[in-house]
């Protein structure tokens, strides 16, 4: 904390024990990075990782060292928080991709399985899937939200050059200290004893208003000199934040396509199932008119088998025409209703 001037919850930030949203800060003298698993303060000349056995913070640590070693001899304008802050971007963009990939390749053909036959297995893998979709969507947007906040924050940007504001404290202190060495040796420190002239007190105020305006020109000039590199800076990490914002984009771009497949499938599977639940009810509605229909011819053979007397009885064949006609009329009742339920389009025919 002293070392790096934070904050005690800037350090909570990057405690494997405890689980924190993708963030990064700007502060004074560093930049604390929380990215997925790669946690670290970066300052103007060493970044402080977490000492983990974790693949992406072994690779980030092995990487940085072999860039560094490799850019020495080489002419590149970015100063060494920058290269630190976009190799844990790019690790970090870089696994977010290659777990969506993943997760394309395995959700596309369960999905489609899952089309051509519902079941059960199929439905409880598709549900694990969608789980881990919205858990990776989550952590995706994070990350997509807080490159997005520094892009449009211009004051977190150029609180993250780290090595122009060294540089200009070391000047700031050096001149400072030269300033102070000539004043001291310029001026000839009076004796106690020795009697003040008014003239000679004003020439020394002459001195301290010069001085001041001279100071006060420099600090105007200073800060304009800072203000204009501040921000051709500002533009020069806008344009690193660019790229891996446009890269992050797409994998959230990837992940709201999958969503939209898994909902589009979901609305398939409950279309075929309504058709289904359609289908039984036109049977159920065929099976009651027949039913209704048998009833009829039930009442008729119940009310002949009733034992009283009636002249019909006398004629053996008239029961079989009895039979004929009430036949021929329930298949007719039969006939009109579905008719009527093809007239009130209940179901095609």
């Amino acid at each position: 904390m002293k070392h790096c001037s934070l904050p005690a919850r800037d350090l909570r930030l990057l405690d494997p024990m405890f689980i924190y949203p993708s963030t990064i800060l700007g502060r004074e003298k560093a930049i604390v990075v929380s990215l997925e698993q790669i946690r670290c303060i970066i300052t103007a000349d060493e970044v402080i990782l977490m000492n983990s056995v974790d693949g992406c913070v072994v690779h980030y640590n092995l990487e940085l060292c072999k860039r560094l070693r490799t850019k020495k001899d080489q002419s590149d304008d970015l100063p060494f928080e920058f290269r630190a802050l976009e190799l844990a971007l790019e690790l970090t963009c870089t696994s977010l991709d290659a777990q969506v990939k993943e997760l394309e390749m395995e959700i596309y053909p369960v999905l489609d399985e899952l089309t051509t036959s519902v079941s059960t297995s199929n439905l409880e893998r598709v549900r694990r899937l969608k789980g881990h979709l919205l858990a990776l969507t989550q952590r995706v947007q994070k990350v997509h939200d807080e490159i997005e906040h520094l892009m449009d924050d211009d004051g977190d940007m150029a609180e993250m050059y780290l090595t122009e504001k060294k540089l200009r404290s070391e000047a700031y202190t050096s001149s400072d200290v030269c300033s102070q060495t000539n004043y001291s040796g310029g001026d000839r420190v009076p004796s106690k004893s020795a009697p003040v002239s008014p003239v000679g007190s004003i020439k020394g105020s002459q001195k301290l208003q010069r001085a001041f305006s001279s100071i006060v020109s420099s600090s105007k000039y200073g800060s304009l000199i800072s203000s204009s590199s501040s921000e051709e800076n500002i533009d020069q990490l806008e344009m690193l934040l660019e790229a891996y914002f446009v890269f992050i984009d797409n994998n959230l771009s990837k992940l709201l396509t999958l969503k939209e497949y898994i909902d589009d499938t979901e609305d398939l599977i409950n279309i075929k199932l309504g058709n289904i639940q359609n289908q039984l009810i036109q049977f159920e509605l065929l099976l009651t008119a027949a039913t209704f229909v048998a009833t009829i011819f039930a009442v008729v053979t119940g009310v002949f088998g009733m034992n009283f007397a009636a002249t019909i009885f006398d004629y053996p064949n008239v029961f079989y025409w009895v039979l004929i006609i009430t036949g021929f009329i329930c298949g007719f009742v039969y006939l009109s209703l579905l008719l009527y339920f093809r007239h009130k389009k209940v179901f095609p025919l």
